[in-house]
């Protein structure tokens, strides 16, 4: 049975083609795409379309010159239970849609009229989605070369670019994150270690923000904030050996992957256009990771858990790249991937709606009482710990001058292990060996 929707539109005949077009509007102003039929009426009854030799392009041209912004649709016919109808598809993101001199937003099946506060709003937040192509006040000498080489390796891999590094203007050009030879936002974000973004870290000791053990403050490029921010939250929390298979297996309190998700959506989906950082917040009962960026209207995060709903992009030139070099998976799918991985682990999971922004909070388990351990062997070592190269990177932050007896003494492992942890360390660029061996010291990036 075919049925109206947010996002679906049915009309008799194209006789009804200036209810069509503001239908498209209303659908574009509330979720950045839409389609109508026309041929289908209000039950769904497949009634079928006459098509003459300029209905397709009639159909085209009222939609265009009756929008404002331009709405340049995609019009077929469509074979619907053997019937000719026309099929009318839009979608865009420069909301808020006229049409006929009116703004309208789709309101369950029907089309309603907005409010001058509403347009207001939106016109403020296309102001925002501007912000991406506006030239940055850095050059392109103060990009760091090495996260550009490393993003092309990362998208080469994932075979979603199909050119190689020349220089890093060339690629930046050919990502679109040029404008006349210059720097856009989106550019400085994404490769300038230089830029206005912030990440603040923090643990508490208890499951308010009284009393803090730790507080950092991260810089650098997009990429270089999220691995800081992913090591610390993965440093700080609880995990456990799982010694019922033949190899020792560390299991962290939380999925790494879920953690790694939340992250990069608060830097990815984030408003740019607030001087406010992104917050990474580690309470005894909980992990938090905010970013100042509001869910988008008429669409709740359940919305998202199967996968149908559609991603409604703030930054269409920061998620582009970063789905490139698979930073970020299918646009709408990261919610998904964070409820999923939290519910086979059986951990509770919530999306949080702010006056302020959005967070995703992680529900610590309490492994000492036997929670989150059901599915797991009577074999697992319930004693927690953090990962070996988290231990280490943890013990030179106390003491940058630290020796390799030291942290042998301290973990427990033996050389070989130190050895490699550390070049591990290293070859993240997590961490730098200043001076000679005897007499030199350790430096952190975080």
């Amino acid at each position: 049975m075919l049925k109206e929707t947010e996002t679906i539109e049915f009309k008799k005949s194209t006789a009804e083609v200036k209810a069509g077009v503001v239908s498209i509007v209303a659908m574009l102003n509330k979720h950045g795409r839409g389609e109508v039929y026309f041929g289908i009426d209000d039950h769904g009854n497949v009634l079928g379309q006459t098509i003459g030799k300029t209905t397709l392009k009639d159909v085209t041209q009222a939609v265009v010159d009756n929008t404002e912004p331009k709405v340049y649709p995609k019009v077929e016919v469509r074979q619907i239970e053997g019937k000719d109808c026309i099929v009318v598809e839009a979608s865009g993101i420069d909301s808020p849609y006229f049409a006929y001199g009116r703004a309208h937003i789709r309101v369950g099946e029907s089309d309603k009229g907005m409010s001058p506060q509403e347009i207001e709003v939106r016109i403020l937040n296309r102001k925002k989605l501007l912000w991406e192509k506006e030239i940055s006040e850095e050059k392109i000498a103060d990009v760091n070369e090495d996260a550009v080489k490393e993003f092309m390796r990362k998208a080469k891999t994932a075979k979603r670019i199909d050119f190689d590094f020349v220089d890093v203007k060339s690629t930046l050009n050919k990502l679109d994150l040029l404008y006349k030879n210059q720097l856009t936002h989106a550019a400085e974000i994404l490769f300038c270690d230089h830029n206005s973004m912030e990440v603040q870290a923090a643990i508490f000791a208890g499951v308010d923000k009284l009393t803090f053990l730790d507080i950092k403050s991260f810089k650098g490029n997009l990429f270089s904030l999220r691995q800081q921010a992913e090591v610390y939250v993965n440093g700080n929390i609880k995990w456990r050996a799982d010694l019922s298979e033949s190899r020792r297996k560390e299991i962290p309190e939380i999925p790494e992957r879920a953690i790694s998700e939340a992250i990069g959506n608060s830097l990815c989906h984030r408003d740019y256009t607030n001087p406010k950082g992104n917050e990474v917040a580690i309470f005894k009962d909980r992990v938090v990771i905010y970013n100042p960026g509001f869910f988008p209207d008429g669409i709740n995060p359940e919305d998202f858990f199967t996968g149908d709903e559609k991603s409604i992009l703030r930054n269409p030139l920061i998620a582009e790249t970063m789905y490139k070099s698979k930073d970020i998976e299918r646009w709408g799918s990261g919610i998904k991937r964070i409820h999923d991985e939290c519910v086979a682990a059986g951990i509770r999971v919530e999306f949080k709606r702010l006056k302020t922004g959005f967070e995703v909070v992680f529900y610590r388990p309490k492994w000492e009482e036997g929670e989150g351990l059901e599915a797991t062997s009577q074999k697992t070592n319930l004693k927690t710990s953090l990962k070996n190269d988290q231990k280490i990177l943890n013990l030179i932050r106390q003491n940058s001058k630290i020796t390799a007896e030291e942290l042998i003494r301290a973990t427990g492992l033996s050389l070989a292990g130190i050895k490699y942890n550390l070049n591990k360390l290293k070859k993240q660029n997590i961490l730098k060996r200043v001076g000679p061996d005897k007499g030199g010291y350790w430096e952190v990036s975080s």
